[in-house]
């Protein structure tokens, strides 16, 4: 009918080494389904020829054994042939695990190879250089800040630290030694000058202060 819904037909997962794992076991299981037909089969010509040597036919019992033990060589053959197909697909699946393994180690490499290509053997270099550049250059000012202090000053770095770290109060500044200067005294009226009450108040105020 052709492709009538217009789908794209999706393509099979299924290998060629699934299809013959497939087939393997079939056969496989078509063998022990014949060795279980068999054995049944042979326990019955067992008790048959049991009977029959009880009855006296005595060459019938050994026609019977005749065949019986032909067919216990089948059955020897047909459980090394299952023990063949069972070996083959356990090495069949054993491949598609290898081949599992080097698909993942080929994506490895490729990434790998893609990373060295994106940063060379060069730039690393070029890299761990100017790392150790700039370590050697700092040590450098280590050395030259280490060796530009004295011992006083080193002394009083640590002092600095000591106090910052016991979270030590701010000194107070010093209380000046020199003696304020003084207020002059308020002048007396002169005789004959009248005083306006504001001026009487003036005056007793500064009289209170002195």
């Amino acid at each position: 009918m052709g492709n009538v819904f217009g789908r794209k037909s999706r393509p099979s997962r299924v290998t060629e080494q699934d299809r013959a794992i497939l087939q393997l076991k079939q056969q496989r299981d078509k063998l022990k389904q014949y060795q279980k037909r068999t054995n049944l089969q042979l326990e019955k010509e067992r008790i048959l020829a049991k009977q029959l040597l009880k009855d006296g036919k005595k060459e019938k019992a050994l026609v019977l054994l005749k065949k019986k033990r032909y067919q216990d060589q089948l059955l020897d053959k047909t459980e090394n042939q299952i023990s063949n197909l069972e070996r083959m697909v356990q090495d069949i699946e054993f491949v598609q695990i290898e081949m599992k393994v080097i698909e993942g180690l080929k994506v490895g490499n490729d990434c790998l190879k893609s990373m060295h290509e994106a940063m060379s053997l060069e730039d690393v270099e070029r890299i761990m250089d100017e790392t150790q550049d700039a370590i050697d250059y700092q040590r450098q000012i280590d050395e030259l800040l280490a060796g530009s202090l004295t011992q006083e000053d080193e002394d009083a770095v640590l002092a600095e630290l000591e106090a910052i770290t016991q979270g030590e109060e701010l000194e107070l500044p010093e209380v000046p030694s020199e003696p304020l200067p003084e207020v002059p005294e308020a002048a007396e009226p002169e005789p004959g000058i009248e005083l306006t009450f504001q001026d009487s108040d003036m005056l007793s105020a500064s009289k209170s202060r002195d």
